[in-house]
């Protein structure tokens, strides 16, 4: 792929979008990303499991919406105001995963909502 793997990830979510439009709860925007991306031949884990560990323990687990090529966490929300606690909740995701970027996703307002966010910047993986 020449895109950076956000791009097209957020194009599939528009596609989604465009089609269904705001209204439907999130296991429907879920399962249409899903179509979207295996569509555009994008490799991913719907509702990945994963540890959250503390000094080298496994301290719980976390349900992650997407996890995309093993670097992308996408986690998606349909609300019409989503709260500062969804972009928390996507960043405690990324550590606890030691995942670099996640994309949150609110299918649920009239136009697209979607916020990117980074723990680290870094230039030889472009996501």
């Amino acid at each position: 792929m020449n895109q950076r793997l956000s791009e097209i990830v957020i194009g599939c979510a528009l596609e989604v979008h465009r089609t269904l439009g705001p209204g439907f709860p999130e296991p429907v925007y879920a399962n249409a990303l899903a179509v979207e991306l295996l569509g555009a031949h994008v490799p991913f884990q719907q509702n990945k499991s994963m540890s959250v560990r503390y000094r080298g323990q496994v301290v719980g687990e976390f349900c992650c919406h997407f996890l995309i090529e093993g670097r992308l966490i996408l986690d998606i929300t349909a609300l019409s105001m989503p709260s500062t606690d969804h972009e928390a909740h996507l960043l405690n995701h990324l550590k606890a995963g030691d995942i670099n970027a996640g994309l949150l996703l609110n299918f649920g307002a009239t136009r697209l909502g979607i916020k990117r966010l980074v723990l680290r910047h870094d230039d030889t993986a472009p996501i």
